[in-house]
């Protein structure tokens, strides 16, 4: 599957193996650079807008023989959303909806964890934007380590999680002819984490 892919080889020991997560324990930091923040909202009742932020950075600390002592750690700069529009990504930045400069960062600080089974977990977390911290709930399947070219030592998680926007005072929206309304409460978000282990 790549080179950050889940190892193919019949004679390693399977991802979920005891032995591989103890070997994992660790500080990590995230790659923003193989890592995707993502989001999609409805517009105007019929379709999807996807974005995501540009510019992050992030710690987790994994326990392998005891997951539940797993943490995460995120910062986002809001001014870095995009979603293929300028004047749409010019409008979240606005007053109407991010504050961007009043408001530079969204931050996740995560509270709780949790092994499901298998290779999913969940993990729950604290959320602020706008300066409302609300907890949040992000479940997460492991997608595997590997070592890349350059000897770093990687994992990777896929996440998701739904929130309403106006939980955090996010509350903008204009009234469409046909009944409804411009842009959903409801935020699905998304998650690709690639992070590297700590020398």
């Amino acid at each position: 599957m790549g080179i950050f892919g889940r190892k193919n080889d019949d004679t390693a020991p399977e991802a979920g193996a005891g032995a591989d997560l103890a070997a994992l324990t660790g500080d990590y930091t995230v790659d923003p650079a193989h890592s995707t923040l993502g989001f999609v909202a409805r517009h105007a009742m019929v379709t999807n807008v996807k974005g995501s932020f540009q510019e992050f950075e992030g710690t987790l600390h994994l326990d392998g023989e005891d997951p539940t002592k797993s943490t995460a750690s995120l910062d986002i700069q809001m001014a870095s959303i995009t979603t293929g529009s300028p004047d749409r990504d010019g409008h979240l930045k606005s007053a109407d909806f991010f504050k961007t400069d009043e408001f530079p960062t969204m931050t996740f600080r995560s509270t709780k964890a949790e092994a499901l089974g298998d290779e999913d977990y969940r993990i729950t977390g604290d959320l602020t934007i706008l300066g409302v911290t609300k907890p949040v709930t992000i479940d997460l399947e492991f997608n595997g380590a590997a070592k890349d070219p350059f000897g770093n030592e990687r994992v990777g998680f896929e996440g998701k999680a739904e929130i309403k926007r106006s939980d955090w005072g996010v509350t903008w929206n204009a009234a469409l002819e046909t009944g409804g309304v411009l842009v959903s409460d409801k935020i699905k978000l998304n998650f690709d984490i690639s992070a590297i282990k700590n020398a």
